[in-house]
């Protein structure tokens, strides 16, 4: 009895001495945003406790813990004497409405969000060959992207866009914190490396007040941050048809207060048509430092090298025939552009109590490009500086909880564009593009600010509301140092300040539905090019789009998880619509001339076939169905009333399944319908429907306790569908040629590769 005693104080002293204390902080992996009550359990005793509002947390220790919270996955962790930890959750495949959106705004999961918030993991980025932007972002109801070449893109939200005749515009695009829209409105984010996002966040409409008003929405590319503490390097490689090749290069370094990631990236294509190589470098880092409980900072950065052949659009009968050629003077003059672009933000978060935070960030970046046209030679050079600052605050009133925010957002944009002859039809067949004498240099500074405000109040368990006010007002200023052809095109113009409202509902019915619904106001500010008249003096009747968007919707949840979707159907009216109209070959001015009415209703639908062991099978189906036409539209003496809206399809249908593991054969495969697109305001031309199959199989695995690696091979259409990727909308014909309208689509084309990984 006595050996029996004393074995027990010994067992008891023992498991007393091996506790020890420690404390850690609990984020989101993509959000960077800390995760209040999340339960950090120690495996041995069964103590547990739950994080702060902050995300931190303290316990006493056996060595090993678990952290889980809803809508991630668990992780079990072995501990070290007094350690801090940085736990970063990642969400689970089936369960994005639970993680958070709003980044450094009012955190909120994304089932209690007020308007049409859809959400792309990692799994889902990479799904294809992730060279390619559009097969990603038109998986998603309402977004429809159009590719011409790697280098030619224009994205539309709900039919927002889609009359831009280069590029997309009228959306807001960020990176992380840092805004991606230059000062014209435009946006490139086909240029970024897509293995260095974490998440794509697409907020449909004008709703997103923190993040700008445009009138198709927001879209925020969440750089990926690495936050465990570990050692990670990876190398990916993979070819294709087309002389497509990919090389990715990363590392990762964390530790408990700070890390860091590097990606490097080369892709290259030798393109399907004449006159269509491809070249990209990529170079992005990412940082965060958690200095003391209360700061925390982190860095993006990125760097693009690009250069990328124009072939531009073909004809009926060239795209009919013979849609591997260039059009004609563009291949003559051998049409190019030469990008280097690159981008850098710090941001700051402070908090000041738990209750009240500090979110500031500071971005900068630059754009040269040199570009070959047959018309001209265009130069231009671009510098960007600003400052986005919010607090963030929680506030009890009337004996409610308001969560709100409210801040700005200052953005200087100088721009420098010059244009010269291009002299190729002066020498040989075969030389290119020569440089003559300069037409043009134009100086121009485009400025704007933001005040926002917004506000989330719980009334009960079950209904919240959502306020929100965005201001905006905007300046530029074009001085034109190049007078020798007789025209001065100088000149300083700001628009009326822009108020924009919008208030949102959110109603939990019971664990399988929840509704909401909004009403916001948004515009789009015409680009400087737009506000001059074909000699190049201002045209003071020019005004921004601004319109209503009003929309109710319904999210759902079935099966304990198994099935769920959402469902919205929406009415976006737009007044003074931009159109530009065209006096010659490539030269445009814009016009008020118009309305429009968007109206359309878009469903998901996600069902879990299977769930076995590390693995599942999923379907899905996602659906756009519209009705967008001209309330309004007299141009001269055309009457487009009643008309469809230019360059956006009637219906667009995916449906796919997805065979997910951790380990061992994965694939999937995704089947999409896009209706006929009018090409023309008259509708008198149409691109034809078309069907797209894509597949994917890959194997993974682990190469003892350290390698992991992936081997993959993938076929974009399958079916060998002849379609066109992008309309020239608008297109005229010039000298007795026919109008351009078709960017022909890559036929059936396949790549593969393999990616091996580090983790120490």
């Amino acid at each position: 009895m006595r050996k029996i005693i004393i074995f027990l104080l010994f067992s008891i002293t023992h498991t007393i001495n091996a506790q020890f204390e420690i404390s850690g902080l609990v984020i989101d992996k993509t959000t960077l945003i800390p995760i209040n009550n999340a339960t950090i359990l120690d495996v041995k005793t069964g103590n547990k406790v739950l994080s702060n509002n902050q995300g931190t947390f303290e316990l006493l220790s056996n060595g090993v813990i678990e952290v889980s919270y809803s809508g991630y996955l668990t992780q079990k962790i072995i501990t070290l004497e007094n350690q801090s930890l940085t736990i970063s959750l990642v969400p689970e495949i089936n369960q994005l409405q639970e993680v958070f959106i709003n980044n450094q705004s009012i955190p909120l999961l994304e089932k209690y969000a007020t308007d049409a918030v859809t959400t792309l993991n990692k799994q889902e980025i990479n799904r294809g060959n992730t060279i390619e932007l559009h097969p990603i972002l038109n998986k998603v109801p309402g977004v429809f992207m159009q590719n011409g070449t790697l280098n030619t893109n224009r994205i539309t939200i709900r039919g927002i866009g889609a009359r831009n005749l280069f590029g997309t515009a009228n959306i807001r695009t960020y990176f992380g914190d840092i805004p991606l829209t230059d000062g014209n409105g435009e946006s490139s984010i086909e240029d970024l490396e897509l293995a260095s996002l974490s998440r794509i966040d697409i907020h449909k409409g004008p709703s997103s007040s923190s993040y700008g008003v445009g009138l198709g929405g927001t879209i925020i590319l969440r750089p990926e941050f690495i936050n465990n503490q570990t050692i990670e390097a990876s190398l990916s490689s993979s070819l294709g048809s087309y002389g497509l090749r990919r090389n990715v290069a990363k590392v990762a370094i964390g530790g408990q207060k700070s890390d860091l990631n590097i990606i490097y990236s080369n892709n290259h294509s030798e393109g399907y048509r004449d006159n269509n190589t491809y070249n990209r470098n990529t170079v992005t880092v990412t940082s965060s430092i958690y200095s003391g409980e209360k700061n925390n900072f982190s860095i993006i950065a990125s760097y693009v090298d690009l250069k990328a052949g124009i072939p531009s659009s073909l004809d009926q009968e060239d795209f009919d025939n013979n849609p591997q050629q260039a059009a004609f003077t563009w291949g003559q003059s051998k049409a190019f552009e030469d990008v280097n672009y690159g981008i850098v933000g710090l941001s700051w978060k402070h908090d000041y109590n738990t209750s009240f935070s500090q979110h500031t960030s500071i971005f900068t970046s630059f754009r040269n490009n040199y570009e070959p046209r047959p018309f001209n030679i265009l130069k231009e050079e671009s510098n960007t500086i600003g400052i986005r600052s919010r607090i963030v605050g929680t506030t009890t009133l009337f004996k409610k909880k308001w969560n709100w925010t409210a801040g700005g957002e200052l953005f200087f944009d100088f721009y420098n564009g010059k244009t010269f002859d291009n002299l190729y039809e002066d020498f040989p067949i075969g030389t290119g593009s020569v440089l003559g004498n300069q037409l043009s240099d134009l100086d121009e500074k485009r400025n704007y600010y933001n005040l926002f405000a917004e506000t989330n109040i719980k009334l009960n368990n079950k209904l919240q509301f959502n306020f929100g006010i965005h201001l905006n007002q905007t300046f530029f200023e074009i001085d034109d140092e190049f007078l020798d052809d007789g025209n001065d095109s100088s000149g300083s113009f700001d628009f009326d300040p822009i108020l924009s409202p919008k208030i949102g509902a959110n109603y939990q019915l019971n664990n399988n539905f929840i509704f909401f619904g909004n009403i916001a106001h948004g515009f789009s500010t015409p680009t400087t090019s737009e506000t001059l008249l074909p000699d190049g003096e201002f045209n003071p009747n020019i005004r921004p789009e601004i319109g209503w968007n009003y929309e109710i919707g319904t999210r759902y949840n079935f099966l304990e998880g198994k099935l769920y979707g959402a469902l919205s159907a929406y009415s976006l009216r737009v007044k003074d619509l931009l159109v530009a109209r065209r006096t010659e070959e490539d030269n445009f001015f814009a016009i008020n001339a118009g309305k429009t009415i968007h109206n359309g209703i878009e469903g998901t639908l996600n069902y879990r076939l299977l769930q076995m062991d590390k693995g599942q099978l999923n379907v899905f189906i996602n659906t756009t169905i519209n009705d967008y036409e001209f309330d309004n539209f007299v141009d001269l003496d055309n009457d487009f009333s009643g008309n469809d809206l230019t360059g956006v399809p009637s219906h667009i249908i995916n449906a796919g399944i997805d065979f997910i593991k951790k380990k061992g054969i994965y694939g999937n495969l995704n089947f999409q319908a896009i209706s006929k697109i009018p090409a023309n305001d008259e509708n008198t031309v149409f691109s034809d429907h078309y069907e797209l199959l894509h597949g994917k199989i890959g194997y993974k695995n682990n190469l003892g306790k350290h390698v992991s690696y992936d081997v993959y091979l993938g076929i974009n259409n399958i079916l060998d569908t002849k379609y066109a990727s992008q309309l020239q909308i608008n297109a005229r014909g010039f000298g007795g040629n026919a109008p351009r309208y078709f960017y022909p689509g890559l036929p059936f084309n396949m790549y593969g590769g393999i990616n091996i990984k580090y983790r120490l």
